[in-house]
């Protein structure tokens, strides 16, 4: 019966591992594997913490090291200093070039690691993440998870040492060096990235919401396989909305420019109306090189609406859109754990105006009909009097006139919106064609339709308790995905489905690791509003990704606070103390 472990035996293994036997890359790590070899497997944590020299100006660190050989892989860093690196000369002061940098390296890596080391490196969106960054002076570091070797519970320090000072050395040289790189490719794409970062960021001053550019790739392979299609018709922009913007390094570039308003896309089914608004959705991100929606950007706080069929809604001012509820109910403060399409929706478009969202995207084929439109017939045959819900038709000119919130919305069935829209954009057989001046002619001919609602009002903000996101989160490090579809906080799993934005497993974990960290900052105070404590979430997504997550050992993508707050709006048990009618404090 083995014995249990004591402080000095701990200390005494973490003592042994001195000396330099092995001799080359690795060689402290190498001998300290050799020596820990054939022992009880949980002795591999007594390499954690140390910085181990792997090659000149290369450390390997063992972040967490495994239970046992059948739980989560361990986590892993590998830091490389700027010299060593050698990526000085690719003008790193900008966080875009940077986070391009450790995108393209995050790729590099994860195509050399085969099996034996996991990279989390995302697909087509180039998003900050916590498994590679780079600083401003050139040095790297990757974070990776790796299976320690443990055959019947005993350490394999031999494979572990060939793996660790032998294919990770390797690893570090093929893919993270400047000097084994192809300079201009690794240059390729980090201009690229900055392109896009710079468009996107030059879309306000334009007027426009959105930019398409001339020759863009959209349609995808397929609902999961998001690499371009084969064969696909590139994008031409309407001679109408065509625009030019001078970019840093691809120059002058023609494209559609989205301008601000209401933008109203139709056509026949399957001619690529939902396939443009899946594109300008995607384009809150960066992508690619190769992606084909390289620069088809959109601005950085974009919210795509659905209905949601069961949601939880709570204490939302949902009166722009509803003028009573049964039982007495006041839509000014509804709460629900069952939302119906059409309250969904509603509680949507005003939860993404509370987050400062400037732009609403819907697709009639995912939303609520009746909150959408209610045609001539219908209002002849349900009186107003009879239907509490105000459509969507009649309040979506006011948001941009009164809240100054642009709108793109895919309509096949319902002519109504063509009353509302600034322009209208025909998808023929996935070309775009401006037929805006069509529209109004056939828009000429009442159809005898009311209007059923008034302006959009001013946005309530919530005040929301910390105390209802679980503390337990914290203590125990409970934060995790299920793919894209739930959450894990806590002891809740949180149903993100409808939340089309997030890319990858890692961004919904970084939502959770930023809900704990909305509390753990106070910036969640009990007191302040959800929309000031989201401005100062802003700033503290933008540097490190330690910083905010408290250094959790797990693959972290940086998510918008669009992201955040829509997972938090879903978790069932979040309380709000107090409505308020200005978004400070």
């Amino acid at each position: 019966m083995p014995r249990p472990r004591s402080a000095d035996r701990d200390r005494d293994d973490r003592e042994d591992l001195g000396g330099d036997p092995a001799g080359g890359a690795g060689g402290d790590l190498a001998a300290a594997l050799h020596r820990l070899h054939d022992g009880p497997y949980a002795r591999y944590r007594s390499l954690t913490g140390r910085r181990w020299p792997l090659l000149p100006g290369v450390t390997f660190v063992l972040v967490r090291g495994q239970a046992d050989p059948f739980a989560p892989p361990s986590r892993c860093e590998v830091r490389v200093d700027a010299a060593t690196a050698g990526f000085a000369g690719l003008g790193l002061d900008a966080p875009a070039r940077r986070r391009a940098l450790a995108g393209y390296l995050a790729r590099a890596a994860r195509d050399a690691a085969g099996r034996t080391f996991r990279v989390d490196a995302g697909g087509q969106e180039v998003l900050q993440r916590s498994s590679c960054e780079v600083a401003a002076d050139g040095s790297v570091v990757l974070r990776f998870g790796y299976h320690l070797p443990g055959p019947r519970r005993r350490i394999d320090g031999r494979t572990a040492a060939r793996e660790l000072t032998g294919a990770l050395p390797e690893l570090v040289r093929s893919a993270l060096l400047a000097s084994a790189l192809d300079a201009d490719e690794v240059r390729a794409f980090v201009d690229a990235v900055e392109d896009a970062s710079v468009l996107r960021s030059r879309l306000p001053a334009l007027g426009l919401v959105a930019f398409v550019a001339d020759g863009a790739v959209l349609p995808r392979r397929s609902g999961v396989d998001p690499r371009p299609a084969h064969d696909a018709v590139p994008f031409t922009s309407p001679p109408s909305l065509r625009v030019e913007v001078d970019l840093p390094h691809r120059g002058r570039v023609s494209g559609m420019g989205v301008r601000e308003g209401v933008t109203v896309v139709v056509g026949g089914g399957f001619h690529g109306k939902s396939t443009l608004l899946a594109a300008l959705r995607a384009g809150v991100h960066d992508h690619v090189p190769g992606d084909g929606r390289e620069l088809v950007v959109t601005v950085a706080d974009a919210a795509a609406i659905r209905a949601e069929d069961g949601r939880a809604v709570t204490r939302v001012d949902v009166g722009a859109f509803v003028s009573g509820l049964p039982g007495g109910l006041d839509p000014r403060d509804f709460t629900t754990a069952d939302a119906s399409g059409s309250t969904s929706q509603a509680a949507a478009v005003v939860e993404a105006l509370e987050a400062g969202g400037r732009l609403l995207l819907v697709d009639e084929d995912t939303a609520a009909t009746n909150l959408m439109v209610r045609d001539a017939r219908m209002q002849a045959l349900v009186a107003k009097g009879a239907e509490p819900l105000n459509p969507f038709v009649d309040l979506v000119r006011s948001l941009h006139t009164d809240h100054g919130v642009s709108t793109v919305l895919v309509v096949g069935a319902s002519g109504d919106f063509l009353d509302v829209a600034d322009r209208v954009l025909l998808m023929r057989e996935f070309r775009c064609e401006d037929v805006t001046e069509r529209a109004r002619e056939v828009a000429a001919t009442p159809t005898g339709r009311a209007v059923e609602a008034g302006g959009f009002p001013p946005v309530r903000h919530r005040v929301v308790d910390p105390r209802s996101l679980d503390p337990r989160v914290r203590e125990r490090r409970k934060v995790g995905a299920r793919g894209t579809d739930a959450l894990l906080f806590g002891e809740h799993d949180v149903d993100v489905r409808a939340v089309v934005q997030f890319t990858d497993p890692s961004q919904v974990a970084g939502a959770g690791y930023a809900l704990d960290h909305l509390v753990a900052a106070g910036h969640l105070d009990g007191r302040r509003t959800l929309a000031a404590a989201l401005q100062l979430l802003a700033a503290d997504l933008a540097g490190p990704v330690e910083g905010w997550t408290g250094g959790a050992s797990a693959d972290v993508a940086v998510p918008r606070p669009h992201e955040v707050v829509a997972a938090l709006n879903r978790l069932r048990g979040v309380r709000v103390l107090a409505l308020r009618d200005t978004p400070g404090g």
